[in-house]
């Protein structure tokens, strides 16, 4: 799954239409829409932080691989700061998101 969160062409299976990957600079498109999200932190196998190059400076996102201990059952966690005025859209827009990807993933 770590590819999928990490890495351009695992993204753009998911996330974005197009994702390119530049001086830790990621370019997502949707569209004819580009957005640009420098990488901030990256644990390997384990979890990705972005921020937003046209954000306010609070706002980022953050996908996390948990694994659970006992069952070794995989989950997704998803932190997104945001304006509260974006909040109910980046909610509808995640849940979007994660439905597309474990159809991708089979799951």
């Amino acid at each position: 799954m770590y590819s999928f969160i990490s890495e351009p062409n695992g993204l753009s299976q998911w996330f974005a239409d197009d994702v390119n990957f530049r001086d830790q600079v990621y370019t997502f498109t949707w569209d004819d829409e580009q957005l640009k999200a420098k990488l901030v932190s990256i644990k390997e196998n384990k979890l990705v932080k972005f921020k937003w190059l046209d954000d306010e400076p609070q706002c980022y996102f953050e996908m996390e691989i948990v694994q659970d201990e006992l069952t070794n059952d995989v989950a997704l966690a998803i932190t997104d700061f945001t304006t509260d005025d974006l909040l109910a859209e980046k909610k509808l827009i995640w849940d979007n998101q994660i439905d597309y990807l474990i159809s991708v993933l089979g799951a």
